[in-house]
């Protein structure tokens, strides 16, 4: 069963509970200490780039891929999107699939191999950074301005999977969101590493003319940051009668969805989800349910441009 992410890993400070969980992250403490030794295999004839992240989840990596196939495909590159095959995150095979050229492998480093064999350019890997298997011509690392490093611990007792000084090994900080405390950010992330470059990044709704603002909605969602779903909606007017959330990559039962449009019935609401979660949805509900399609937008993308293609 798959759970919500504890409240205390966003608290500013670590908590009790947090200094409580402390010693089990000596496995991880122990594998980033080993990380720095173990030898990566380079790959010869391709590009890559892999877009990662060291909070766990929610930091919009998905979207970032996207977005950069997108832009090196106009620049006539011959590109491919590599996901590992975990089978609990068919949802964001699906989007990636749909959108882009996917190659889905088990391992990341056989879809190297494959992505040489079928001649493409350059490779882009959603998630990745903690790979010992491939060392990848670019790292872009992700984070969401508001929640950023959260209590700064590393799993369980806070959200990082690497401690925030990993960022000395990354070419990118991609900030997404609300950049209220960009300089403290900012500042922050210079003081690890003074050559990385920074890019804000915001989510833009491309089919609201679609949506009578005047309506009540219900909104679900199981991502890894429900709340970013929710502020996007209300930034645009929207008004929310109604949330649930469920865990990231959650598998909607029959149950879920039907209890879901009975209490939007009840109520007389109009449901709405995130695309990720739509394409998890049986057809028979779909058509009782829309979806937000959205576009990342990122502020001086000459900049990330020049950086893809130097």
């Amino acid at each position: 069963m798959k759970l919500k992410k504890p409240y205390f890993w966003d608290l500013p400070k670590p908590n009790f509970l947090s200094y409580l969980l402390i010693p089990f992250s000596l496995p991880i403490i122990l594998r980033n200490f080993l990380f720095k030794f173990l030898k990566k295999k380079k790959p010869f004839n391709i590009k890559t780039i892999c877009v990662g992240n060291i909070y766990l989840g929610g930091t919009g990596k998905t979207p970032l891929t996207i977005k950069i196939y997108e832009i090196l495909k106009g620049l006539n590159f011959k590109i491919a999107t590599v996901k590992k095959n975990y089978s609990d995150q068919k949802d964001e095979q699906l989007l990636l699939k749909q959108k882009t050229s996917l190659i889905i492998s088990k391992k990341r480093k056989d879809a190297v191999y494959q992505g040489i064999n079928q001649n493409f350019d350059i490779l882009v890997f959603d998630d990745g950074l903690q790979d010992i298997s491939v060392d990848f011509n670019l790292k872009f690392v992700c984070f969401k301005s508001k929640n950023w490093i959260g209590n700064g611990h590393l799993i369980p007792a806070g959200p990082l999977r690497e401690k925030v000084s990993s960022l000395k090994r990354f070419d990118a900080v991609f900030l997404n969101g609300s950049l209220g405390n960009f300089e403290k950010i900012e500042n922050q992330i210079k003081s690890i590493n003074l050559d990385i470059k920074i890019f804000k990044t915001f989510y833009k709704i491309l089919n609201i003319k679609k949506y009578n603002l005047d309506k009540k909605y219900l909104i679900f969602s199981g991502i890894g940051e429900p709340s970013d779903f929710k502020d996007i909606l209300l930034e645009n007017k929207f008004k929310i009668a109604r949330e649930v959330v469920f865990p990231d990559h959650y598998k909607y039962s029959l149950k879920d969805l039907e209890e879901i449009q009975n209490i939007a019935k009840n109520e007389s609401l109009k449901i709405i989800t995130t695309e990720k979660d739509f394409m998890k949805i049986p057809e028979k509900f779909k058509k009782d349910i829309d979806y937000l399609i959205i576009d990342l937008v990122i502020r001086d993308e000459k900049k990330l441009i020049d950086l893809l293609t130097k």
